[in-house]
């Protein structure tokens, strides 16, 4: 019995291995280059500027500096930004660029130089300006921690969080979406295998959820609809954040088997609209339903990777 209990106290404090490796779902087991990653602010002068670290592993970082602040408080995609390649040795933490410019990280301060722009830029942390937010009177709650009585295969993770791999017994048309998220920590997982799951509005239109903090906002990332558009903006926080996606959705509409106008879309991914009345081209692969002319469920896709839901409720149209 002691054996088996020291067993049991072990795995629950052994980082998972998800389909892209290492998976961490509690800030305590991360380690020393997670309290490296994160977003920093700072001015140069009047310029405003955010910077973003992404840690791989093995104490190395990629990080990205912004003129103009962190994207969705200031940048916006034709401004200027710079990337940056680190690594911790001997306790210290260096950065340097393609073309002499370089920064270190001391007592949660980045010290940036970029050409003749210097900077110093304390860590900060976002919160959405949507998250814990509160169901309106007539919504669907489908999900609250308590149960999993409205998912096909819904599965409580950790005791109160919505696992992957699940999708609603309900079928909706045109609504209004809250669901909240949480992607692991997998610092030497990259791309797809960076946790990777999907919000399938109608079980076929595919919004990514994806670790892809600091990364460029492409159609396959975070917030990007799969093989139709990427995010005006890349709002992805660093993985064991909660972020929010609030989604309206207008269906196709049918004269007949004749689809007349286009299913639309609107997204805010942590408080910003990232997609504006997006018109979506049709059905993505991966979802269970490739018929835009009838309700559809909610799905949440499975990729292998630990990432966890909480707060979803819907108002339908």
């Amino acid at each position: 019995m002691k054996t088996l209990l020291m067993l049991t106290l072990a795995l629950a404090t052994t980082p998972l291995l998800a389909a892209g490796g290492k998976a961490v779902t509690d800030e305590k087991e991360a380690g020393a280059d997670f309290q490296i990653q994160g977003e920093y602010t700072g001015k140069s002068g009047e310029q405003k500027m955010g910077m973003q670290v992404i840690a791989l592993g093995k104490g190395k970082f990629d990080a990205v500096v912004y003129f103009g602040g962190l994207p969705g408080d200031g940048w916006k995609r034709e401004d200027r930004s710079v990337k940056l390649t680190g690594e911790t040795k001997d306790g210290k933490t260096d950065f340097k660029g393609e073309k002499g410019q370089w920064g270190k990280i001391t007592d949660g301060v980045f010290h940036a130089h970029i050409g003749d722009v210097a900077v110093d830029a304390d860590k900060v942390t976002r919160k959405s300006t949507t998250l814990g937010a509160h169901p309106p009177k007539g919504a669907v709650v489908l999900f609250d921690g308590s149960n999993v009585d409205a998912w096909d295969g819904g599965k409580l993770q950790e005791g109160k969080y919505l696992g992957v791999g699940t999708r609603t017994k309900q079928k909706f048309h045109n609504f209004t979406l809250h669901l909240e998220f949480r992607t692991p920590y997998m610092e030497e997982s990259r791309g797809q295998g960076r946790g990777n799951s999907g919000m399938y509005l109608l079980d076929q239109y595919e919004c990514q959820v994806l670790d892809s903090f600091g990364l460029d906002g492409k159609d396959n990332e975070c917030g990007g609809i799969y093989q139709a558009s990427g995010p005006i903006v890349n709002m992805c926080l660093p993985p064991l954040s909660w972020q929010t996606y609030d989604v309206d959705f207008t269906a196709a509409k049918f004269d007949g088997d004749k689809k007349v106008s286009k299913a639309v879309v609107t997204i805010r991914h942590n408080g910003v609209v990232i997609h504006d009345k997006l018109e979506l081209p049709g059905s993505t692969p991966g979802g269970g339903q490739n018929d835009e002319s009838k309700p559809g469920a909610l799905f949440l896709q499975n990729h292998g990777n630990p990432v966890h839901f909480q707060n979803i409720w819907i108002v339908e149209k």
